[in-house]
Order: structure tokens, then sequence, then C-alpha cells
């Protein structure tokens, strides 16, 4: 999951040691240095549920400076730096295993008052680890606005990709409501694999080669001429399900159908890439950027195929582990 805090502007300085999180306004990261300072305007990061968790149990992070918070900042004497005080209330948005950990992480946060989830899940309820709002309608963000301002909540963390591309994060910022979640521009990486292929085209980053089709004809008509093993994978969103890891030019030719004749995925399936099958470990890799700097975070690596032995169809993820071998 990609997300930002678009919200942040000026000087932000945090510190990093042993403990559970402290987060303060505006951002989370984990395995940084001791205190360090960065200039920060614009930052996004990917967080899977295993990593947010095991960040969370070896990370002590305070994030300072907020325009929204200015009525109870004050300066460092020592270098100038605002530093928030008091305990803000936490939006979590998301109903899954990644805003499980993130609220396991908030709700240790010696910075937060209250974490609140919507929708959340059973296991965030029974765990305590936030408090469930499951009827606040997450996909129109005037409610999620109203909520937030009724319910005093200090800053919004967007985990689903759908949310996020649809403008959430977008409508908060403007509403300036502090929020961690990239904007519908930046989550466009996560929402069309057509346009994350490009961006790596252009900026010559190494990934599978790969056409993209809206005809069906002429998408089979690709497939005979590359051959299997090949990779056929619905453009946009598809839950984690879009993707068709074809060993026979029969499973390519009836992924292909699904997707563009039967419309199995909607306007997710409208359009398809088709990619070159590259075999081996799939691993990903974690960091907070602005832009200018970088701070790694963790890597992670899904149970992603439904069977034992990584076989049978891919999942929408069952689950996830760290410090990878």
């Amino acid at each position: 999951m990609a997300c930002a805090a678009y919200s942040i502007r000026g000087h932000v300085k945090i510190a990093a040691g042993h403990g559970p999180y402290a987060l303060a306004n505006n951002d989370l990261c984990g395995s940084l240095k001791p205190s360090v300072s960065y200039s920060i305007s614009r930052s996004w990061c990917n967080v899977s549920s295993t990593a947010s968790r095991h960040a969370a149990h070896h990370s002590h992070l305070i994030v300072r400076n907020s325009e929204r918070w200015r009525s109870s900042l004050k300066a460092s004497p020592k270098d100038g730096t605002i530093v928030a005080e008091g305990k803000i209330t936490v939006l979590v948005i998301g109903g899954g295993g990644r805003e499980h950990a993130l609220c396991f992480a908030l709700n240790r946060s010696p910075s937060c008052e209250a974490v609140l989830c919507a929708p959340g899940n059973a296991g965030i309820a029974q765990s305590g680890d936030a408090v469930c709002v499951s009827d606040l309608d997450t996909s129109n963000s005037d409610a999620v606005i109203s909520f937030c301002r009724k319910k005093g909540v200090g800053m919004v963390v967007v985990g689903p990709e759908v949310p996020l591309v649809a403008g959430l994060a977008n409508d908060l910022v403007k509403a300036g409501i502090l929020t961690f979640g990239p904007s519908s521009e930046a989550a466009a990486l996560e929402g069309s694999k057509d346009f994350m292929k490009k961006l790596c085209y252009k900026y010559n980053i190494p990934t599978a080669q790969y056409c993209t089709f809206t005809d069906p004809a002429e998408a089979k008509q690709y497939v005979k001429d590359q051959g299997a093993p090949i990779v056929v994978k619905a453009d946009g969103l598809a839950a984690g399900k879009g993707v068709v890891v074809a060993m026979t030019l029969d499973e390519a030719f009836e992924a292909i159908d699904s997707m563009l004749v039967d419309e199995s995925f909607g306007l997710a399936g409208s359009r398809i890439i088709i990619e070159e099958y590259l075999e081996g470990e799939e691993a990903s890799f974690f960091a907070l950027v602005d832009g200018e700097n970088a701070l790694p975070l963790e890597s992670a690596q899904d149970h992603k195929r439904v069977g034992d032995g990584d076989v049978g169809p891919n999942t929408g993820g069952m689950g996830a582990y760290s410090l990878l071998r």
C-alpha cells in the first residue's frame, strides 16, 4: 500500500529509538537513525501489516510540526524545531490486517488520545486496539470530513487503495485535516498497472516486458506470439485477485476472456496488461520518501497463492512476514 503525508509543511524532526510508536501529528515509519531532521513537504511509503507491527516493536517515533496544531506547539530552544504538545485522536480508514497493525501501533503511542477505525473488523474490536466505526461511509469524503470535525479527529491514516485512488486524501487535506496517505495522483501507481509500467519505462526502472490491451483478439494474438508461461493482469484495482499466472496458452486465453469479455473485474479489467513471466522470489521493500530523502523501513513478503507450496491462483493476500530469509 503506497501512502503519503500530504499535509506536512516545514521542518520535521524525527527521533528514533526503542519502544512503541510515538506518533505525534504527521507521519509514521520505522528503522530510522536517532535524532535526525528532514525537511519534508511531501512523503509517501508502503506499509505492510507485518512491517507495521514489526516497526511498532522496534522503533520509537516522534514527528513534529503541524499548521493544524499551531495553538499547541512550542519551539525547541535547542534547534528551533516546533514540537507538538498534548494528544490527538487518530482515525484509521480500512478494515484489514494492515489496518489492524496500524491500530496496534497507534494505540501504543503516547501521542494518541484515542484510535478509531472505520469500518474496522471483529479482530480490531475484540483486541481493543481501536474503537470500530462500522457505519461511517468511507467512500464519501464529505461524510468522513464531517465525522472528523464532530469527533475532533486530529489525523487520518488511510490504508486501502480504493479510497486513496478516489481522492480521499486530497479531500481531507483540502479540508485542513492532517492526512497520512497519498494523493489520488500518487495513488495511480497502485490504481493502474499501465500507468505504473509507463512510469518504469520512462525512468528506466527495471520491469518485466509488457503490452496493454483492450481488444481480446489482439491480446490473444500477442500471447500466441510470446508463448506461455505468461502473466495476464487487470489494469485497475481488483483486491489483489486481478493477476493470472498462465502456465499454458489456454489458461491465458481464459484469463483474457474473463477480464475483457465477461467483465469479471468490471471497469478494473476493461484494460489488461500482458506481461513477461519472471520466475523467482517476490518481495517488497518499503521506504518513506519526499523527493529528496529516502528513509528505509522494512521488507516483507506476501503469502500470495492460495495453495500450499505456492500453487493455485493469487489471492488478496493471506498474511505476510518480514525479516526475509
